[in-house]
């Protein structure tokens, strides 16, 4: 297995510090079986894999069917599993949602093959995709007649457009951070919302599997976000946090994945009970994963 493992060089986004201490190593299980390291800042402690693949090369580590957002293949307990949550996941995200949304106009970024913006649609809501991955657009057309743009199109956006601009475990996987805030921050409305959903590596999930964590999802995540650096980086881009809430499915979801990268028997059963576990263990801000809702 080849080790990609070595400090970041640049400064850290949040801080502005240049020193980091090695967490981990991990593994990719889901493309190419390499080795990257996850690094702390020695001054705010914002985790972030090191060395990250460049932006012309991470094309290939998402080239895998099971990279289940981006295709539609059904095998086995766990991708079932995850449709029949994802149905009543949909739901659960409007009714979330429901109470800050000010206007029709929604962006989703990183819609995948836009099946949360296709029940928005259906909601009454004026929605419009993007989705950098060219297989994933294809899929929307093909599952649910939406029609995705590419990232270029953010560019072009007029200020003050959005109601809502939801990124649903999409900014973990972002490469420059910093100018995918600011352009959040022209593009919304004044009244309106921009809800962040990442992955919690403060978790009981995660300090349980540790390297095995699958939402660690190196080299793919990126960043590893926790309540206090989330809130710090949109904070120093002019947003307030307004609400916090947990998405109580993505535990058994992680777990069940964790449980097979750790080459457990029982996987699915194990990780059923160890996402239950996370889930009664936690209070807001220690979810496996959780949504952050953040105004102007």
């Amino acid at each position: 297995k080849m080790f990609h493992v070595k400090p970041p060089s640049e400064s850290c986004v949040i801080c502005g510090n240049k020193s980091y201490t090695q967490k981990l190593i991990c593994q990719d299980y889901t493309v190419s079986n390499e080795k990257f390291g996850i690094f702390a800042c020695d001054n705010c402690g914002f985790q972030i894999t090191s060395p990250r693949p460049s932006e012309a090369e991470i094309g290939k580590y998402y080239q895998s069917e099971n990279y289940v957002s981006h295709s539609n293949k059904s095998f086995g307990l766990m991708s079932i599993a995850y449709r029949i949550v994802r149905r009543f996941a949909l739901n659960q995200k409007y009714q979330h949602l429901k109470p800050f949304i000010s206007g029709k106009k929604i962006l989703d970024i990183g819609c995948g093959t836009g099946a949360f913006l296709a029940y928005m649609n259906n909601k009454g809501m004026d929605g419009v995709g993007v989705e950098p991955d060219e297989t994933a657009r294809k899929n929307a057309e093909k599952l649910f007649q939406v029609t995705p743009k590419t990232e270029a199109y953010l560019n072009e956006v007029e200020t003050n457009t959005f109601d809502l601009i939801t990124m649903w475990h999409v900014l973990e996987h972002v490469y420059h951070l910093e100018e995918r805030i600011q352009t959040l921050y022209k593009i919304l409305k004044t009244d309106g919302t921009v809800c962040i959903a990442v992955p919690n590596p403060e978790s009981y999930d995660a300090q349980f599997y540790k390297t095995h964590w699958a939402a660690y999802d190196v080299p793919r995540h990126l960043y590893h976000f926790r309540l206090q650096d989330l809130e710090a980086l949109m904070q120093k881009h002019g947003f307030k946090l307004e609400k916090m809430i947990p998405m109580k499915f993505d535990a058994f979801y992680v777990s069940m994945l964790s449980e097979k990268y750790a080459d457990s028997s029982l996987s699915f059963f194990k990780g059923a009970y160890r996402g239950l576990r996370s889930n009664l263990k936690a209070k807001n801000g220690y979810y496996s994963s959780q949504i952050y809702l953040f105004r102007k």
